[in-house]
């Protein structure tokens, strides 16, 4: 089945009782037993409930998993995941990660004693050297946020493998309509559902699969045990915007190509990053384990005062938090998304206080691209290159 049919085809679709051509939105929360302690394919719905049963199934088949699992957001499935380990174990993350994952990390899990070291994995020598004898897993972004840096995910299932540990990617900004993990050696892939496979800003959830049945049974219990479960009616929400995943990311690279080249041209901006560009560190790796570029672009303006000033003159891109929209929205990571990793830290890695995002949505390049040129009007020259 191809990736576009597989969008629409994939998983449970329907309703074989009624012959509804989409799945009923069961809001329910529990179910009749016909004898005490003898539940049926379902008993409560936090174990399980068939309109999420069916949402797990299609993303399971998305990313060629064994099983799949949908959270309340992107956060509660990555604390699940987290689960899996104990007091004393140590994870390797990339680190230029998402700043709720940072924050999750650093200012959470660090008080049960799970440890983390924050590592460049784009350079697989820096793994290996932070390598401990209690590691336990790798945790990868790629495309990572915001600095849009590529990780190979073969070679990390390589080095994942020889060391016994777990690889879990973070695959929200590639979706897996450009890119599937597990078939790249990944044992969990994860995403925010909220982001491109909702598509519409109009729903908070998370999704995992996995590549084993044994990993199913402990996500499964994780879930059903720590309970951050997505509902029946968001469940329903995200299976609508996976039939036209497909479509959605093909018009957003189409734009963010665009956008991305003329921000490489212009002589206001400092850097743009973008792993489709020609001269991103990253672009090889991503042509070679991704069908596409994505629909995200960073760039640098010089100073936060540039920054602001762009910003208050745009009329199509929405100042807001979040990515993945048809509509086209934009962020300054430094003190949005990632405002809660200390300023050092930010600095050490490049998310200046210039830096903005952009989440390219699904309107006319042109107009987005007008947008963009009038308001980088008004700031001062400066040195123009790509990263």
């Amino acid at each position: 089945m191809k990736a576009k049919t597989k969008m629409v085809h994939g998983g449970i679709t329907g309703d074989e009782r009624t012959g509804a051509v989409s799945v009923p939105i069961y809001q329910v929360s529990t179910y009749k037993q016909e004898q005490a302690g003898q539940p049926g394919d379902y008993e409560y719905s936090r174990t399980g409930n068939p309109t999420r049963q069916a949402l797990e199934t299609v993303i399971a088949d998305l990313e060629s998993g064994q099983a799949g699992f949908a959270f309340s957001s992107g956060m509660g499935a990555m604390t699940s995941i987290m689960m899996l380990f104990q007091a004393d174990d140590h994870i390797i993350m990339t680190d230029d990660v998402y700043g709720g994952s940072y924050r999750l990390m650093s200012n959470v899990l660090h008080q049960f004693k799970i440890g983390t070291t924050y590592v460049d994995t784009s350079y697989p020598h820096k793994v290996e050297a932070a390598i401990q004898p209690n590691t336990r897993a790798l945790f990868i972004e790629t495309p990572t946020n915001p600095l849009l840096k590529i990780t190979d995910i073969a070679k990390m299932a390589e080095i994942a493998k020889k060391h016994d540990l777990l690889l879990i990617v973070d695959n929200t900004f590639a979706t897996p309509y450009f890119q599937q993990p597990l078939t790249l050696g990944a044992d969990i892939v994860l995403h925010s559902a909220t982001k491109y496979i909702g598509g519409h800003s109009d729903v908070v959830a998370g999704l995992i699969a996995v590549n084993s049945n044994d990993l199913a049974e402990k996500i499964h219990f994780v879930q059903n045990a720590v309970g951050a479960v997505l509902g029946p009616q968001d469940a329903w929400l995200l299976m609508r915007g996976i039939k036209t995943l497909a479509l959605r990311m093909e018009a957003i690279e189409i734009n963010t190509k665009n956008i991305a080249t003329f921000l490489q041209a212009h002589e206001k901006v400092v850097k743009v990053f973008y792993p489709g560009l020609a001269n991103h560190p990253g672009h090889d790796t991503a042509k070679q384990q991704a069908t596409g570029f994505g629909g995200m672009i960073s760039f640098d303006v010089g100073s936060g005062e540039a920054a602001d000033r762009m910003l208050e003159r745009l009329q199509y891109f929405t100042l807001a938090e979040s990515l993945g929209a048809v509509e086209s929205l934009i962020s300054i990571p430094a003190r949005m998304t990632h405002a809660s990793i200390p300023t050092e830290r930010r600095t050490e890695l490049g998310i200046t206080d210039g830096l903005i995002r952009v989440s390219v949505g699904i309107e006319d390049s042109e107009d987005l691209i007008e947008d963009l040129r009038d308001a980088l009007e008004e700031l001062q020259v400066v040195k123009s290159h790509s990263l």
